[in-house]
């Protein structure tokens, strides 16, 4: 879609501004011992498992520090060819995942391949907080319906990253399950591709930056 072609030139122009404007503070970090980097791959997700599809399925992700943000790349391939995916950070890599957020888009080429690079933080310092609870706005009823306030609760860290399907049908045509989830822009996306299941619950890779 011609939204998501836009925020991926978006953010594309956000990684080279922050790779170019903080490779002076890059530069100094990596000049002694550090934890400014992580490099660790996405396995099939327990969905893909469980449904026995994505078998070829393979993923590297590389988070590189650069002071006030990180920067991530993920690489992957044997995935479906022309297949949209969208990329969450996570609380937990399995059901029922806790706390989530949208990080952006990941698409397959016509060889199955799909380049990313995202901006944010990326690291130990990853985490959200509700100090109280508030309005919110509903912009979706359907298929799955948005809150209209939010609990509150204290920081909570989330230090995994997850990839699902954008649609359910490209996933029933992948061999994969035929479900509706929340995880894309409209909340009408398939079940999770990827994953960094390999990690205990409490203690995801992204704990491995430490800027």
């Amino acid at each position: 879609m011609n939204s998501k072609r836009l925020r991926r030139a978006a953010l594309f122009g956000a990684a080279a501004l922050a790779a170019g404007g903080a490779s002076a503070t890059a530069a100094t970090t990596m000049s002694g011992p550090s934890h400014d980097r992580a490099d660790f791959a996405l396995v099939r997700s327990t969905a893909s498992l469980n449904a026995n599809c994505l078998v070829d399925a393979d993923a590297r992700v590389k988070i590189r520090n650069h002071g006030p943000v990180e920067v991530m790349t993920i690489d992957a391939s044997g995935l479906p060819k022309n297949t949209e995916f969208d990329v969450f950070v996570t609380q937990l890599p399995n059901s029922p995942f806790g706390i989530s957020w949208y990080q952006g888009d990941l698409d397959s080429n016509a060889q199955g391949k799909a380049h990313g690079v995202f901006v944010g933080r990326f690291s130990i310092e990853t985490f959200t907080v509700a100090p109280g609870s508030g309005p919110a706005p509903v912009v979706h009823d359907e298929p799955i319906k948005d809150a209209d306030s939010n609990p509150a609760f204290a920081p909570v860290h989330e230090y995994h990253i997850g990839v699902w399907f954008n649609s359910p049908v490209d996933a029933a045509a992948a061999g994969c399950a035929n479900v509706v989830t929340p995880f894309n822009g409209d909340h009408n996306a398939g079940p999770q591709a990827l994953s960094t299941r390999q990690f205990p619950d409490l203690n995801g890779p992204l704990q491995q930056v430490t800027p």
